[in-house]
């Protein structure tokens, strides 16, 4: 066998862990750990397979004799080690290059080997400052909250004007959470999130929450049609599409003119209208049959006002659906997404308070979350009749 050395066109980086090794010929990226870095190190051309395999084998397991210049033979195939060309290295990675990577190891879902890339970028280049932001995604991905914290708060220095990061940082921090995350923050998120909403939701986190609380609402008033619905936080449309075929007049309300521009393109409401939802159904002098809010009230804590403002603009005996993520801790946490999640007494609670009966309480997937499945509470609370 040929005295081997590093393939000079892979690029190479240093990273928690070991190495990674880029082939841009062959599109291929080897995760090198310490031992098959070492063993990349000392392929510097001047040494034998057999000679390395001797070097490396005081630190190995007894009976793995021979495991090295096995190792070899096969990053040889692989176009990783090439033959004898002594004095030639491999090129490492600059920081762009490397950054480029970890978006593309992202895009592939390959989370550990992203944030130990982004890692190295950020040691590399300090002031890299989107580095640092996807550096504090990729922390939290892999469960290391303590460097997804320090990483947006080193992003947010820079960038104070970041409304997302600057909330979830109160998370992050343990801080009092607020009593709902502010305009400026949901529509910072939207402005950003509209153009791959659906796409995000539905294929890559398998969304269901329209459908589940287009079936809590079913459970309730079986087969009546030609109702006044309300959409509240109506985004895209999505659960517009399901709230249509019981609709005879459907009303859109949302804070972000993104989303609504979606929803508008959809062809499904009757009004459609650019404001907070609470504020909204406060000031609003009409009534409707259902009132539907799905998946927004995880940006609100306490639900008490808004459940109580919903119960006002109802008809007799029309109805409240919600849903939102089920939370273990009583009334409601922020979590480290920067989302609240709801204990279902409190669900119960603010029913009891605005007057309004809990018709149905049901828990039901409702999205993945970094590939685990997220629980929702499916909530329809009844008007009392006269």
């Amino acid at each position: 066998m040929p005295n081997p050395v590093l393939n000079p066109a892979i690029l190479i980086s240093p990273v928690e862990g070991g190495y990674v090794a880029y082939d841009p010929a062959s599109d291929q990226l080897h995760q090198l750990n310490p031992t098959a870095a070492l063993t990349v190190e000392l392929c510097d051309g001047s040494r034998e397979p057999s000679e390395i395999d001797r070097l490396i084998a005081p630190i190995l397991p007894e009976g793995n004799a021979g495991d090295v210049e096995r190792w070899i033979a096969g990053a040889l195939k692989l176009g990783l080690l090439v033959a004898d060309a002594s004095g030639v290295k491999g090129r490492s990675f600059d920081a762009a290059e490397l950054y480029q990577l970890a978006q593309r190891l992202k895009e592939h879902g390959k989370t550990q080997t992203t944030y130990r890339c982004l890692k190295r970028v950020v040691e590399m280049k300090p002031d890299h400052w989107d580095a640092w932001y996807d550096l504090g995604d990729a922390a939290l991905n892999v469960g290391k909250r303590s460097e997804g914290r320090d990483a947006y708060q080193k992003y947010f220095e820079q960038n104070p004007d970041d409304a997302e990061i600057e909330h979830l940082l109160i998370a992050l921090r343990d801080d009092a959470p607020p009593p709902r995350v502010s305009d400026r923050t949901i529509q910072c998120i939207y402005r950003d999130f509209a153009d791959h909403y659906d796409t995000l939701m539905r294929d890559d986190l398998g969304y269901q929450g329209p459908e589940r609380m287009h079936d809590a609402i079913k459970g309730v008033i079986g087969e009546a049609r030609g109702l006044r619905i309300l959409d509240l936080g109506c985004g895209s449309g999505l659960a517009g599409l399901r709230l249509k075929p019981f609709a005879g007049h459907l009303t859109g309300i949302d804070l972000s003119p993104e989303m609504l521009a979606l929803a508008k393109a959809r062809g499904l409401y009757d009004r459609l209208e650019v404001a907070e939802i609470t504020d909204w159904l406060e000031h609003a002098d009409e009534r409707f049959d259902i009132i539907a809010c799905c998946d927004c009230l995880i940006y609100f804590g306490d639900l008490h006002r808004i459940v109580g403002a919903a119960a006002k603009r109802l008809n007799e005996g029309g109805m409240f659906a919600m849903s939102m993520e089920r939370g273990a801790r009583y009334p409601f946490a922020l979590t480290d997404t920067g989302r609240y999640q709801h204990h279902p007494d409190h669900v119960c609670d603010a029913a009891a308070e605005a007057r309004l009966t809990v018709a149905r309480l049901d828990e039901a997937f409702l999205r993945l979350e970094y590939g685990t499945p997220v629980t929702a509470i499916y909530a329809v609370l009844t008007a009392r009749r006269a």
